[in-house]
C-alpha cells in the first residue's frame, strides 16, 4: 500500500502480517486497509519516539490487534509475535527493562504539550501589536482568526506523529493555503469588514479542516479507510474537547470563587490569558488524547452514537408529524435557521460516525432501521428548511447569509438523499455497506470547497451585485 523501498524495515515486517491476516476469516479490503493504516501509523509514531524497528513493530501489532475490526487472524499474529520476541518467562520483565512503550508515550505527551503551549503563545501574539482579546473592537479579529492560530499547531503535531514528509510542493501548498486564508480573513474588502466577518469566522475552519485531514491521513487521503479514520478522529475530538471545556468551566468557576474570598477579581486574567490560551491549547491536548487512548476511543463514541441516534430520530419524526398535523408554516428567522442547520449537521455527524463504527460484515439489525429513519427524517427536515430559505429570499431578496445557508442546505440535501438511497439498498440486500462508506468519505471535500467559496468569493460577488 505504501511506496517504500525494499530496504524499509517496516515492509519486511508487514508482509508476513498482511499474509497472515488475509489467511484468516473473510476480511474486506477496506478493513484490511484500515488495519494496515493504523499499523503503519503506530509504527511511525513509535519509531519517531526512538524505539528500534522490531520493538516498534511489536508494539504496533499489539495495539492494532486491540482494534475491533482486527479479527482473530490479526490477534493470533500478535500473540505469536509477542511469544517469539518476548518468551512467556521474560514477557513481564521485558517492558520494564526496555521502558519502550512508556518512554514513547511520555515523549508523545511532551510533544503534544509543547504544541499546545505553542498554540497558546500564538493566540497572544496579536496582543504585542495592541490587539487585546479583552477589547470589544478586537473580538471580531480573534473570532475570524482563531483557526489560523491553532490549526497550524495541530498540523505540526500530526506531521511529527506520522513522520509525514510533505516535500517542497507539500510545504508550499500548506503555507500557501494558510497564507491565503489569513489574507482573506483580514482584508478590508473580505473578512475584515463586519458584513462578511461572521461568515468568514464560521466557514474558514471548515475550509482549513481539510488540510488537517490530509496530514492526519499521512499521505493516504485517497484511501477510504484513511478518510474514515479521520472522521472517527473528528468525532472523538469533538467529544473530548467538550469534556475538557466543561472541566475547564468548573475549574474557572472554582478559581474565581476562591480568589474572590480574599477580595481579588481575576476576571481580567480569565479574559486575557486563561480562556484564549486554554481554548487553543485544549484542542491539541484533546487530539493527543484521541490518538493515544485507543481503548477509550473504541468504546465511548459508538456508545454515545447508539444513545443519541434514536433520540434524534424520534425528535425529527415528532417535529415532522407536528408540522403536518398542525398545518403551521415554518418561519425560520436568522437565529432559528442557524440552530436548524446545526441540528442537521449533528444528525449527519451521527450518521457518519455510526457508519464508521459499524462492522461492514455485521448482519442488518434494528439500529440500521433507526439510522434510515434518522436519515429520511433529516432529509425531509432539510427540504422544509430549504423551502423556508427560498421563501425568505423571495420576500427579502438575496443576502450573503441567506445564500450561504441555501448552499449549505443544498449540499446537505444531496448528501442525505444519496445516503438514504444507499442505506435502503443495503437493508434490502441490493447494495454493499462499503458503498455508503465510500460516498460519505468521498463527499467530505465538498463542505470544505463550499466554505472556501463563501470566504473568498462572496465578498466581491455581493459587492458587485449590491
Amino acid at each position: 500500500m505504501a511506496n517504500a523501498s525494499p530496504a524499509d524495515p517496516l515492509e519486511t515486517f508487514i508482509e508476513p502480517w498482511r499474509r497472515h491476516v488475509r489467511s484468516g476469516p473473510d476480511i474486506a479490503p477496506t478493513e484490511l486497509a484500515a488495519l494496515e493504516f493504523r499499523l503503519r501509523t503506530e509504527f511511525a509514531a513509535l519509531s519517531r519516539a526512538g524505539l528500534a524497528p522490531d520493538e516498534a513493530f511489536l508494539i504496533a501489532v499489539q495495539r492494532t490487534a486491540r482494534d475491533p475490526r482486527s479479527g482473530p487472524a490479526a490477534q493470533e499474529f500478535a500473540r505469536e509475535r509477542a511469544a517469539r520476541i518476548w518468551p512467556p518467562s521474560a514477557a513481564a520483565a521485558a517492558p520494564a527493562e526496555t521502558g519502550g512503550p512508556r518512554a514513547a508515550s511520555r515523549r508523545e505527551a511532551c510533544v503534544a504539550f509543547g504544541f499546545a503551549v505553542l498554540a497558546g503563545i500564538a493566540i497572544k501574539v496579536p496582543a504585542l501589536f495592541g490587539i487585546n482579546p479583552t477589547d470589544d473592537a478586537a473580538e471580531h479579529f480573534y473570532f475570524r482568526n482563531a483557526s489560523l492560530f491553532v490549526l497550524p499547531c495541530l498540523i505540526g503535531f500530526f506531521l511529527w506523529k506520522r513522520q509525514f514528509a510533505l516535500g517542497t510542493k507539500g510545504w508550499l501548498a500548506l503555507l500557501g493555503t494558510f497564507g491565503a486564508a489569513a489574507l482573506f480573513a483580514n482584508l478590508p474588502g473580505f473578512g475584515g469588514i463586519n458584513t462578511f466577518g461572521e461568515l468568514t469566522a464560521l466557514h474558514l475552519p471548515i475550509a482549513l479542516w481539510l488540510a488537517v485531514g490530509i496530514v492526519h491521513a499521512g499521505g493516504r487521503w485517497r484511501e477510504t479507510a484513511a478518510r474514515m479514520d479521520f472522521i472517527r478522529f473528528s468525532g472523538e475530538l469533538f467529544i473530548h474537547y467538550v469534556l475538557i471545556a466543561l472541566g475547564g468551566g468548573v475549574f474557572c468557576a472554582l478559581m474565581a470563587v476562591t480568589f474572590k474570598s480574599i477580595g481579588i477579581d481575576i476576571g481580567p486574567f480569565f479574559g486575557a490569558w486563561l480562556i484564549p490560551c486554554g481554548a487553543t491549547g485544549a484542542l491539541i491536548v484533546a487530539s493527543w488524547l484521541v490518538e493515544s487512548k485507543r481503548g477509550v476511543r473504541e468504546s465511548l463514541a459508538p456508545m454515545l452514537t447508539r444513545l443519541f441516534a434514536p433520540l434524534f430520530a424520534l425528535m425529527l419524526v415528532a417535529f415532522l408529524g407536528t408540522l403536518l398535523l398542525s398545518g403551521r408554516g415554518i418561519d425560520l428567522e436568522r437565529a432559528q435557521l442557524i440552530g436548524f442547520d446545526l441540528l442537521l449537521v449533528v444528525v449527519l455527524a451521527l450518521l457518519i460516525y455510526a457508519i464508521s463504527a459499524r462492522d461492514p460484515h455485521a448482519p442488518r439489525g434494528p439500529f440500521d432501521v433507526v439510522l434510515v429513519v434518522l436519515v429520511v427524517g433529516a432529509l425531509l427536515a432539510d427540504a422544509v428548511a430549504l423551502w423556508a430559505i427560498g421563501a425568505r429570499i423571495g420576500e427579502f431578496g438575496f443576502s450573503p447569509n441567506r445564500v450561504a445557508a441555501l448552499g449549505e442546505n443544498l449540499i446537505l440535501l444531496v448528501n442525505l438523499a444519496w445516503s438514504a438511497v444507499l442505506y435502503v439498498r443495503f437493508l434490502l440486500g441490493r447494495g454493499a455497506f462499503s458503498s455508503l462508506e465510500r460516498w460519505q468519505t468521498g463527499y467530505l471535500p465538498v463542505y470544505s470547497v463550499w466554505a472556501a467559496l463563501v470566504v473568498v468569493a462572496f465578498p466581491p460577488l455581493f459587492r458587485w451585485l449590491g
